[in-house]
């Protein structure tokens, strides 16, 4: 990270879990950092914690899925600090998705935000981001993309959906001076994993997630998995496994078994 230019972060859905660790994090090192939220209180008391660690910040309220937010916060920035180095878009939802009370709504509701929310902002910093010849874009999709998860079929399709735009716009973008990177976590301590009542096997502490994260961006990695022996199953054993055997598994995890219940 340059020292003599403060690096301009933009982090959407930072209210919160590894977004709010991101920005502090980055503000520890002297980043400005904007930050995206719905819930105006939450997006306020983590603005204060990146000031006392020592960044600047931008408030932007409002969701990712609305496209007019999207570009009126992009030009708050472009206003503020002229544009962006790092776009980390870090938005996401998750709801249970049961087959067996099946919820389109669940589904538009998930897209919007996790793959929407995160197009609208690629259409916004992309063509600044190639004038400029340098920036980083970073996308946080989760292992759940690599197979459909019992329980959770609107979550494991955004995150696979998004692990696909990024890897297409990180093909796309090769010579531009803009990387892509594609950051899939395992279970990471958050909102949404405390209202997981199942087991969560390598649950990580939500600072370590974000240096492992903010190390692959800096170095920029294509893909950045973890932890270690989750991303393995995930992405070499279960990815490829015989369906059969996928089915048979994953009909006996934790999920699985609450929907039985």
């Amino acid at each position: 990270m340059p020292s003599d230019t403060p690096l301009r972060v933009l982090i959407t859905g930072a209210t919160s879990g590894l977004g709010r660790e991101m920005a502090v994090q980055l503000a520890r090192r002297g980043a400005r950092v904007a930050l995206t939220g719905r819930r105006e209180d939450k997006l306020k008391e983590a603005a204060g914690a990146v000031r006392d660690a020592g960044g600047q910040t931008l408030e932007l309220l409002g969701g990712v899925d609305d496209p007019a937010a999207v570009r009126r916060h992009y030009a708050q920035i472009k206003a503020a600090w002229g544009g962006l180095d790092w776009a980390i878009l870090n938005a996401g939802i998750s709801e249970a998705c049961y087959a067996r009370a099946f919820k389109a709504e669940t589904v538009r509701k998930t897209f919007a935000t996790n793959v929407l929310g995160a197009a609208y902002w690629l259409e916004a910093v992309i063509p600044d981001m190639i004038l400029a010849g340098a920036g980083r874009i970073a996308g946080v999709a989760s292992l759940a993309g690599y197979r459909g998860l019992p329980g959770h079929g609107a979550y494991s399709a955004s995150k696979a959906a998004l692990i696909a735009l990024l890897e297409s716009a990180r093909v796309d973008l090769r010579g531009t001076g803009v990387s892509v990177t594609t950051i899939c976590p395992g279970f990471v301590k958050s909102e949404l994993t405390a209202r997981n009542r199942y087991p969560m096997p390598f649950l990580m502490e939500t600072p370590a997630a974000v240096r492992i994260i903010l190390s692959g961006v800096e170095r920029k990695k294509r893909v950045v998995s973890f932890p270690w022996p989750m991303a393995f199953f995930m992405r070499r054993v279960a990815a490829h496994a015989p369906d059969a055997l996928y089915d048979f598994l994953a009909a006996r995890s934790g999920p699985m078994k609450k929907a039985d219940a």
